[in-house]
């Protein structure tokens, strides 16, 4: 099993939701507002004065076989509107309950 963490612009929540569904990844949690700046050129998402718009979370632990079609397909969104900003990275999950 792997846990991805999909941190993106709140634009793109549908979308993302869409793409989940799309590789049977049922279960997940969502934080609808976090804030950050990517580490290369992104602008920051801090839903201040100066930088307004917010970003949101979402994790799902799926099995092995489904993380390399969920990253092909979220990279495909990212692709489309690179701007806005989207990131996923994957954990391993050693144990669940």
């Amino acid at each position: 099993m792997k846990s991805v963490f999909i941190a993106f612009d709140q634009a793109h929540r549908e979308r993302i939701i869409e793409i989940l569904d799309r590789n049977n990844c049922r279960g997940f949690t969502s934080w609808a507002t976090v804030e950050g700046r990517g580490s290369i050129d992104g602008e920051p998402h801090y839903g201040s004065h100066a930088w307004p718009s917010m970003a949101s979370a979402i994790m799902t632990v799926v099995p092995d076989e489904r993380v390399a079609s969920l990253l092909s397909r979220l990279k495909a969104l990212n692709d489309e509107r690179p701007k806005l900003g989207l990131r996923a990275f994957v954990w391993n999950v050693e144990q669940s309950i």
